[in-house]
């Protein structure tokens, strides 16, 4: 099966190339069923900032990053507000030797370009086959090399820190510490320090950091000021804020998404299966915060093939 004029996102594994791609724009605040395919994928954020659930954990993919997701994982996303994606299928029988876990990949523009290249146009011939074939390969080449950003929420499984991390995830702003949390799911400061090292492989501090960094870059692609963020997150100052921002992602919010690269020209607008929801000192003062923005309901933009 080739790629038809209107996209079924459930036929993905029934397209027979190697590695094909589209590209998707919508204004919405809703979230995917949660579903699976053979392929892998690789989901390109051209504008906006996609929040994934994949793998027991909660990843958060800002502009001109991408989302890795090996076949066979089941993956649902949410977004708030206008998003462009670059959506990359592989064919899993081509990608043994890259990551078989998810990981959030920095776009080169090489590697912008190839996923735009692959993307079939109504409006121009057929690639061959061999030509497709090379161009998988250099493909292939550049997914090995992409490096990795550290913007990873690991969900954990037992279920008193479910109750503790979903909670957070709903209200990160909630300024208990950890000894009143365990009062609160019932286990001891001990315990739950020792559980969050092993199921998230972090401090329950620095777990907490990491869910700040994400409703930071939801509120910074959405226009926030650096400013309002800085203080519904709790910090004391903006400085603070800055510095752990810093710490964690290596650049200051401001050049995080100063060097936005251009989306394609053309794409391919694909109707989804999306869930509509109605509108939406120390290191320890840095990890407080208050609540995620929320939008108003809006409906998924007509799907379309455009012209060059």
């Amino acid at each position: 099966m080739d790629i038809p004029e209107t996209f079924d996102p459930s036929a993905i594994d029934e397209v027979l190339r190697p590695a094909f791609s589209f590209i998707t724009e919508a204004s919405f605040v809703g979230e995917t069923e949660p579903h699976r395919h053979g392929k892998a994928q690789l989901l390109y954020v051209m504008s906006g900032v996609l929040t994934m659930r994949a793998a027991g954990g909660v990843w958060t993919v800002p502009p001109n990053c991408a989302l890795w997701i090996p076949g066979g994982t089941s993956h649902s996303g949410r977004a708030c507000g206008h998003i462009k994606i670059g959506n990359l299928y592989v064919d899993a029988k081509l990608t043994g030797d890259l990551k078989d876990e998810c990981g959030i990949l920095f776009v080169q523009p090489f590697l912008r370009e190839l996923i735009f290249r692959l993307e079939p146009r109504p409006d121009s011939p057929d690639m061959a086959q061999d030509r497709l074939h090379r161009l998988v390969g250099v493909l292939l080449d550049e997914l090995r090399a992409a490096p990795l950003e550290p913007i990873h929420l690991p969900m954990p499984t037992d279920r008193r820190l479910q109750r503790l991390a979903e909670a957070m995830v709903a209200e990160p702003g909630l300024r208990f510490t950890i000894d009143e949390w365990g009062a609160r799911v019932g286990a001891s400061n001990r315990t739950l320090s020792r559980l969050f090292q092993r199921e998230t492989g972090m401090s329950f501090l620095r777990w907490r950091q990491q869910l700040h960094i994400g409703v930071a870059l939801q509120r910074l692609a959405a226009g926030q000021l650096v400013t309002v963020i800085a203080g519904d997150l709790g910090y004391e100052s903006v400085s603070a804020f800055i510095a752990m921002f810093r710490r964690m992602l290596g650049t200051t919010p401001t050049r995080y998404f100063s060097d936005q690269l251009p989306a394609s020209p053309h794409r391919l607008e694909i109707t989804a299966d999306w869930r509509a929801e109605p509108g939406e000192g120390d290191r320890r003062n840095e990890e407080t915060g208050r609540d995620i923005a929320k939008g108003s309901t809006s409906n998924l933009v007509p799907f379309r093939r455009e012209p060059n």
